[in-house]
């Protein structure tokens, strides 16, 4: 049995090394790592549902949108963003989108929508845009730029729990109230039940401090249509924020009276929202 063993490894290690040794191949053959990838056509009509969470979140967040998208049979994916700052974010996020075939409406939540009004440009397969409680950026602007001289809780550094790292610098919210920051609940999370709302500060996803002055690039949201749900109670992004962000790109806006996180409060609001787009697109 040992010597029957000992030959299967060597056999397995051989195996696992071509099908590395391929895949290398193929990353390689594409031009050092930037082959595009390769999309069959989807024989479904409707859109993939792309989702895409913001800063001191994960895809979990999505959670409750979710399942009810799926329970009307859409196809749903929310890949992670990477959270870096939108040099990275958004071309990341466009090499994802070239995986889906088909069309995609493209859906955003806070700082994610700064990542796919630069991770959409020039990709014909997004019909649409969708942006909840989402920064939606001119070319050139900044995160400083968007929320200078606005009531933000998050435009101060008391908010920050501040991790250093080898070239960089992370920021977390902090949980307690620092004023003038609020605390987590206050701020982020207003209208969260403090339970879910401990947990989400617990499993939060840190912000890179350089996202803040990254400009953004040619807007997607130029030549793709939009759709928007502005919460009004938002500590984040400002209602009047928002208005004038969504305006700006010609957005179809819908009201919700909530927090920053309405993804999470109110998931119906943001179905609805989502379901308008696809059916004006497709």
């Amino acid at each position: 049995m040992v010597a029957e063993n000992s030959m299967r490894l060597p056999r397995r290690i051989f195996a696992m090394s071509s099908v590395l040794a391929l895949v290398a191949l193929v990353w390689i053959s594409g031009g050092g790592g930037h082959a595009e990838a390769t999309v069959h056509e989807s024989s479904d009509p409707r859109p993939t549902i792309v989702l895409v969470h913001g800063d001191w979140a994960d895809a979990s967040s999505w959670s409750r949108v979710i399942r009810r998208l799926q329970d009307r049979g859409f196809a749903v994916v929310a890949p992670p963003n990477t959270l870096r700052g939108v040099s990275q974010d958004a071309p990341y996020l466009a090499s994802y989108l070239q995986t889906i075939p088909g069309p995609i409406v493209l859906v955003a939540h806070s700082y994610g929508g700064f990542v796919t009004t630069n991770a959409a440009t020039g990709n014909a397969n997004v019909k649409a845009l969708v942006y909840i409680d989402a920064f939606v950026p001119d070319e050139n602007e900044t995160l400083v730029d968007l929320l200078a001289g606005t009531s933000s809780c998050v435009i101060t550094e008391s908010a920050f729990n501040a991790v250093p790292f080898n070239g960089g610098v992370d920021l977390y919210l902090g949980w307690e109230a620092n004023p003038p920051y609020p605390g987590f609940t206050q701020c982020f999370a207003n209208g969260v039940d403090e339970e879910t709302a401990a947990v989400l500060a617990a499993t939060q996803r840190p912000a890179a401090a350089a996202q803040l002055s990254e400009p953004s690039g040619p807007p997607a949201w130029n030549t793709i249509p939009s759709w928007a749900l502005l919460g009004t109670l938002d500590n984040v992004i400002p209602e009047g924020v928002q208005e004038k962000m969504y305006q700006r790109a010609g957005a179809h806006i819908s009201r919700v009276e909530t927090g920053h996180l309405s993804l999470i409060t109110r998931p119906r609001a943001v179905v609805r929202v989502i379901v308008s787009a696809v059916g004006a697109t497709t």
